[in-house]
Formats: structure tokens, C-alpha cells, sequence
């Protein structure tokens, strides 16, 4: 009886001890946390703005971002194999890194936090979203910002794509607005552009490129293949984009300016520093690009020297002259976001996490605060004067000061963007807008083989060598000598799988048509 009398006295002091121990979880004083962001050109600093700042008084929380200097793979790598994942992590949808935290239980599901806590993330939650992203256990891990479904793009006519082909306006429109759609009238164009604007002292790049990886450059493979129209599937299976016959026609022609001098060494070995740089002297004449990621550029040039800003126009097209095809954010979003369970207080993760999420959250990260960043105008939020004035000016001065129209992009819902939209800020319309006709939903087609360790490894393995054979096929000597290489390509990627990744990827293809009620 004596030692029953004990443990239950022993029992009672611990059940105390983890009260007390969740009172202090609760907490309603100021705490940090520590969120990791897996891009290292985010340079944003929480707590100097307006948006940040009141957000950490609604919540209680700051935050310190944590952001990788170098390759974001080898930060994030290091980081989980010595077991010190930081308090929030937000990385790409489609990171390898995702099934490895979720096979070694590294991160909290989102719902189950939810329910000890009452925080209000389910309820806060797309639905579309929820559901896409809950696993087999029921469990939500990570939740994605701008998530779209098929049908967000028949309800919306504004939706746009980031990929356009900018040329710049001043050298496009003193050559009389050519045709580039076409093979003759693209390597014309960049001919003449050369040969009329081109200086000892102020040297044009004709063409230039995302920057080349182990996995190629998307100029040059993925967006191309979209301004082409490639399609993705044919008759309901997995299509070979990367030896499509209208693709490979337009490789060869980027091939003969290369031969011919105007596919210029540096844009191979060039890093994003130095693409932003060349960017704001207005170096190229033309690119196949991301338009946000020119957005600090574009809008110095615009103040600076406006005659060389860059405009969308129409870019390489297939021989039927289709339209494009330019992907909008599908389903998986952009990134996803999770409590990792080295986190120090969970319960206030989720609580900023399900505010920013929330309809008051997207208000305030999209607009800020009413009466100092906003008012009111026939019941639309309108920026004040001096705010979209320096939104149109200086972007990095903006996000210091004020924090909104999206600065803190993690919980970015998109269909509230739309309700809540900001201005339209010249010159960065003119790239959006034209995209507008040519965007459609592929989310069908974002295939990643987190869960499959072998698949993964293979699908590495063969982009790797895309990549490889990418950059010798844009440098190769002749004809003869391309055709040799792709023959090598095709070859090679078949000794190492080809077929069997096919085979997974039409498999999964299926699975995701079938979950967004596509046939």
C-alpha cells in the first residue's frame, strides 16, 4: 500500500510538473523563432517593417530567418543529418529533403498540433489544398502557399505564368518589332540587334539563359519547350519532351549562333549575381525568363535609364505557329512549410502559421495596415500615395518599410490575391499581363518521387544527364556532331533506366489527373 501511496504521489508531482511545463508553452510573452528559408537570395529581416511587426503583435512571436549561403543544398543537408532543423522550415514542394523529415519523424502534422492545441489550421485551411497534401497515415506535415486547382483557372481569366521571353524594348522597336517566332526572323533579329547595338564600350549580349546546373538551364530545355507547345502527354501517356522534333529544330538553331559567335561563353558559367547585374545595365537583347525575378531590375531601369527596359513579346513558336503553352502554379504551390519538432514552441509555430493563412493574414500581407500602409476606396483596399509610389520605385526600400504586397510570400494565397489584387506598377504590368492568353493549369504533370528513394535516385541521375549532353549539344561543332551527341543521349539515359522512370511517371501521372477530377 506504502508503495502504491508513492508512485501515485510520484505520478501526481509529474502530472504538476507537465502542467506547469505547458502553462510555460502558452505563454503569452514575446518569443523567437527561428524560420528557415531554403533560398539564399531571401534577404528579408522580420521585425523592420509594418506587416512583420504587427503580425508579432497579434501572435507574439518574432522570427529569425535562417537562409543558406552558397548551395541551399548542402545548408539544408547538414542540417539534417546533425539533427538541428530550426524551429519553421519552408522549402520547394517538390525537395527531396521532404520524404526524408517525414520518414525519420522530424516534423509535426499540422493536424495533430492543431487538435492539442485548437490553434483553428484546419478550419483556416484550403480545402483542395488540405487534402492534396494529407499523406496515407491522414496527416498533413507541410502546408503549401500559392496552391491552385483546375478550376481556379476556368473561374479566373487574370491567372498568369512567370515565364516570358523579354526582349529589350528600345533595340526591339528600333528594329520595326520583328517577328522571333519564327527560326529566320529569331536568329534575324539577333543578327541586326548585334550588329547595330552592340559596342566595344558597351558590349550586348544577344541571347541570354537562366543560369546551366547539373540539370541543364530552363531557357533552354523547360521553357522553351512550353513556348513551343510541347505537350506533356500523348494519348494519355508520358511524352518524350527532350527529343521532340520541333524542340531539337530550335536547339540547332541556338546551336548555329552559337557556332556563329552570338551564344556567348559566359552565359554558361554565369551565377544569378551576375545575371541580376547584367539585367540592370540592360545588357541583353533578348531571354527566355522568370519576369519576378527582374522585378528590382526592371523597376531601376524604368527610373534610371527607361529606354532599356525589358517588354514580353512573342518567342520561339512551334512550325504550326501555336500559341504558347506557359504553366500557372499548380496544386503543389510553390513551397511548403513545417513545424519541425526540434521547434521550442509549437503551439505559437502553428498559431503564426494558421494567422498568416487566415483571411486577416492575406489582408494584411497583401495590403498592411489600414490607415498607415491603406484605405478603404468604394470598399477596395487602395495603397496611399506614398506607398505605391515607392512600391513602383524601389521594391527593397518598400519591403524594409512597409512589408506588404507580399513580402512575406510563405502563406501566399493566391485566390485571395485576386480579391484583394495589388496595382498594376509599370513596368512590371506589361510582363505579367501578356502572359495572361497563354497560361494554362499543368499541375498534372509536377511529378516528384519523394517517397521513392531508388526513383528519386534515378530521376536524378537521368536529369543529371540531360544536363551533361544540354550544354555539349548548344556548343557543338557541326550538325553531324549534335546529331551524334542526342543519338549518345537517348542512348545512355536508356542504359540507365529511362524506361523504368517512364513507367513510374505515367503511373503517378494517372494517380494526379484522378485526384483533380482531370481525364
Amino acid at each position: 500500500m506504502r508503495n502504491i501511496k508513492i508512485i501515485t504521489m510520484i505520478a501526481l508531482i509529474y502530472i504538476i510538473y507537465l502542467n506547469a511545463l505547458q502553462d510555460d508553452m502558452v505563454d503569452t510573452d514575446r518569443l523567437t523563432l527561428d524560420w528557415y528559408i531554403n533560398y539564399s537570395w531571401f534577404k528579408t529581416n522580420w521585425g523592420d517593417d509594418i506587416v512583420s511587426k504587427t503580425i508579432s503583435d497579434k501572435v507574439g512571436v518574432d522570427i529569425e530567418f535562417i537562409t543558406p549561403i552558397g548551395h541551399e543544398r548542402d545548408k539544408f543537408s547538414s542540417m539534417l543529418k546533425t539533427n538541428s532543423l530550426p524551429d519553421i522550415i519552408t522549402l520547394d514542394w517538390s525537395s527531396p529533403y521532404i520524404n526524408e523529415m517525414l520518414q525519420k519523424d522530424m516534423v509535426y502534422a499540422l493536424n495533430e498540433l492543431d487538435e492539442l492545441y485548437n490553434a483553428g489550421f484546419q478550419e483556416t485551411s484550403n480545402i483542395d489544398s488540405y487534402n492534396w497534401y494529407t499523406q496515407s497515415d491522414g496527416n498533413i506535415y507541410g502546408y503549401p502557399n500559392a496552391s491552385y486547382t483546375p478550376e481556379h483557372y476556368q473561374n479566373y481569366d487574370n491567372l498568369s505564368s512567370n515565364q516570358v521571353f523579354m526582349v529589350r524594348k528600345d533595340i526591339y522597336e528600333a528594329l520595326g518589332s520583328p517577328d522571333m517566332s519564327t527560326k529566320d526572323g529569331f536568329k534575324q533579329a539577333v543578327y541586326d540587334a548585334t550588329r547595330l547595338f552592340s559596342t566595344e564600350d558597351n558590349p550586348l549580349i544577344p541571347i541570354g539563359s537562366t543560369t546551366f546546373n547539373e540539370y541543364g538551364a530552363l531557357s533552354f530545355d523547360t521553357y522553351l519547350q512550353n513556348f513551343l507547345a510541347i505537350p506533356y502527354e500523348k494519348n494519355g501517356l508520358y511524352y518524350d519532351r527532350n527529343t521532340d522534333v520541333e524542340y531539337i529544330e530550335w536547339l540547332k538553331v541556338f546551336n548555329e549562333l552559337f557556332q556563329e559567335g552570338y551564344l556567348l561563353a559566359e552565359i554558361f558559367t554565369d551565377q544569378r549575381i551576375q545575371l541580376e547585374e547584367k539585367f540592370a545595365n540592360g545588357e541583353y537583347f533578348c531571354i527566355l525568363y522568370q519576369r519576378t525575378d527582374i522585378t528590382n531590375q526592371q523597376q531601376s531601369l524604368y527610373l534610371n535609364k527607361p529606354d532599356k527596359i525589358y517588354m514580353a513579346v512573342d518567342g520561339p513558336k512551334n512550325s504550326n505557329g501555336d500559341n504558347h503553352i506557359l504553366p500557372g502554379v499548380g496544386i503543389n504551390g510553390w513551397t511548403l512549410t513545417f513545424i519541425s519538432k526540434n521547434c521550442n514552441n509549437p503551439q505559437k509555430a502553428l498559431e503564426l502559421i494558421t494567422y498568416m493563412m487566415s483571411d486577416e493574414g492575406q489582408l494584411l500581407t497583401a495590403w498592411g495596415v489600414e490607415g498607415e500602409t491603406f484605405d478603404y476606396v468604394d470598399e477596395k483596399p487602395v495603397f496611399k500615395e506614398e506607398v505605391i509610389e515607392l512600391l513602383q520605385t524601389d521594391r527593397e526600400l518598400f519591403d524594409k518599410i512597409y512589408g506588404s504586397d507580399y513580402t512575406y510570400w510563405m502563406f501566399q494565397n493566391y485566390i485571395s490575391k485576386y480579391e484583394y489584387k495589388s496595382p498594376k506598377i509599370e513596368p512590371l504590368a506589361q510582363l505579367e499581363e501578356w502572359t495572361y492568353p497563354y497560361t494554362e493549369y499543368t499541375g498534372q504533370y509536377e511529378i516528384t518521387f519523394s517517397d521513392n528513394v531508388a526513383m528519386t535516385n534515378l530521376n536524378h541521375k537521368i536529369q543529371s544527364l540531360w544536363g551533361e549532353y544540354l550544354i555539349k549539344l548548344l556548343i557543338s561543332e557541326s550538325e553531324q556532331e549534335f546529331n551524334q551527341l542526342l543519338n549518345e543521349y537517348i542512348h545512355n539515359r536508356e542504359q540507365l533506366g529511362y524506361y523504368d522512370l517512364i513507367q513510374e511517371i505515367n503511373k503517378r501521372m494517372a494517380i494526379s489527373k484522378k485526384k483533380l477530377g482531370m481525364k
